[in-house]
């Protein structure tokens, strides 16, 4: 892959769009200091300058159609998931894409993909935030950073490499059972009686998460009875 690194950017994820034209597949663009960082749901993200991993890597010509396209939720997950386990800390993956420590934010991640008229995947940017070095997050109340989990200090270019190791790695298994079997074992409070907020009924309920569709669905099953299955933005995690 190649990693060009920018000064200061609105957004990894929203330039590597503007320029997606003229990119390679397997370029990755990473940014020192990012002022409008996006996240899942329209969020904005936040990160010290130069403390963080921001970037977004742009792939092209995968072998996915549309349907398919939730294997690469899988391969970033368990590929950031492993970049932690690597550097000693223990991560799950919070369903779909958010990566927790110790029931603490990590690392979140934006895909966006574009479809050609067949319906196959023609590119895809995924945008990435890994809190590194950070110590303080004042405008973010469940967040923690490989420093604070760890105890040392790290080199941005050379965690993003070792990241990019990792992602490369995987990448040839994104179509495998090995691969959803990875992303599935990881799964935050799996198997753990909690609290959830149904969004399509409006209700809440204790719940035991029970794994992940083939299709990307949530499975949860109900404690008072019954099995419950969520797509994106249909349930909430209570504490």
């Amino acid at each position: 892959m190649k990693t060009v690194w920018l000064d200061t950017i609105d957004s990894t994820n929203s330039e590597a769009l503007r320029l997606l034209p003229e990119l390679e597949g397997g370029t990755v663009l990473a940014a020192r200091k990012q002022t409008a960082g996006r996240g899942q749901r329209g969020n904005t993200w936040f990160t010290e300058p130069g403390k963080n991993l921001t970037f977004s890597i742009v792939l092209k010509n995968l072998p996915l159609s549309a349907p398919e396209a939730i294997r690469l939720n899988y391969l970033t997950s368990v590929a950031v998931a492993s970049f932690l386990e690597a550097k000693g800390v223990t991560a799950d993956i919070k369903w779909p894409n958010d990566i927790y420590v110790r029931g603490r934010k990590i690392c979140g991640m934006l895909l966006e993909n574009t479809l050609g008229p067949d319906g196959k995947l023609l590119a895809s940017v995924i945008g990435i935030g890994i809190n590194v070095n950070q110590k303080e997050f004042p405008q973010l109340a469940n967040a923690t950073s490989l420093a604070l989990c760890s105890g040392g200090e790290y080199g941005l270019e050379e965690a993003l490499e070792d990241f990019l190791g990792i992602f490369d790695r995987l990448l040839p298994r994104l179509l495998s059972e090995e691969l959803f079997a990875a992303y599935s074992e990881r799964l935050y409070r799996k198997g753990v009686p909690a609290r959830y907020h149904d969004l399509l009924t409006d209700r809440e309920y204790q719940g035991v998460i029970e794994g992940v569709e083939p299709d990307g669905r949530l499975h949860i099953r109900n404690l008072d009875g019954g099995d419950c299955y969520y797509r994106f933005k249909e349930v909430s995690y209570l504490l």
